[in-house]
């Protein structure tokens, strides 16, 4: 029986997950999931594909969503409470335009001596109209598409496998960052077909594949970078029809409900893989 076995969200885009054993499903995704932003001085998002340092930083945010705690080593921790109706600035999030409340000197400040660069933290706005892509329409907030990201234990171990074909070591499930992995479909990529999945009292709709990029050669422990594995071993096996390789699937929420470890992952409706 496929259930759920892990479940992560993810509050300051590009840093640190946070592990929780249930979760509140919205319909922009787990809650607090991506709800801040961190951007340069011109409102450009930073990622760890050019700021891998991000990964470093270690945010807690409140059940309300009104305190949120950040930890980075040699840093120590900072507290503050979050602007949530303040006025909104212009961002910038892969040359879309879309805004975020500005969260203070101060923990811009903090991001900026981290980062070794200048930066500001953002919020979604209560305004934030975002409409994302793919098969099934939905929102999130300042994730790089869909509200959801799933992969399964399958998946990840096809491609150890492969990557030992090649004499390389495993790679943990939080180098690829998802919400949601999925334990007990035999086949790997049953996500690719999965289109219409409920789990707690939550329903999600399949969008799109999840196309990987270099975060995937970047240490969510340590923040190192190197290559050109995974990449390199995906490009042989995962290559998709529109270009780039895919790996792991993206979700719409049809239904936002309660999401828990162990949940059974039911699959209400087929189709073909993308690929």
């Amino acid at each position: 029986m496929p259930v759920v076995t892990e479940l992560t969200y993810y509050p300051v885009k590009g840093c640190a997950g946070v592990p929780v054993d249930q979760a509140r499903l919205t319909p922009a995704g787990l809650a607090h999931d991506r709800s801040f932003m961190v951007v340069s001085e011109e409102g450009v998002f930073r990622t760890q594909r050019r700021d891998p340092r991000l990964i470093l930083i270690r945010p807690a945010v409140t059940h309300d969503g009104t305190r949120l705690t950040l930890e980075a080593p040699d840093f120590g921790s900072l507290a503050v409470d979050v602007d949530a109706s303040g006025p909104a600035r212009p961002v910038d999030l892969f040359g879309n335009a879309y805004r975020g409340i500005d969260q203070g000197d101060t923990v811009a400040d903090w991001l900026s001596s981290v980062l070794g660069a200048p930066s500001r933290l953002v919020r979604v706005p209560p305004d934030h109209d975002r409409v994302t892509d793919g098969r099934t329409p939905g929102t999130s907030g300042y994730a790089d598409s869909s509200a959801v990201h799933i992969l399964s234990r399958a998946t990840l171990g096809l491609l150890n496998e492969k990557l030992a074909e090649r004499g390389e070591g495993p790679l943990p499930m939080n180098r690829f960052r998802p919400n949601i992995v999925v334990d007990g479909w035999p086949e790997p990529h049953t996500e690719d077909r999965a289109h219409h999945i409920a789990l707690g009292s939550a329903e999600l709709g399949y969008t799109k594949l999840a196309v990987r990029c270099a975060v995937t050669m970047v240490d969510q422990e340590t923040a190192a970078r190197s290559g050109p594995e995974p990449l390199r071993t995906l490009a042989g096996y995962r290559r998709a029809a529109q270009g780039g390789v895919v790996f792991g699937a993206k979700f719409a929420v049809l239904r936002p409900g309660k999401v828990s470890v162990g949940d059974e992952v039911v699959v209400g409706e087929w189709g073909e893989s993308e690929r």
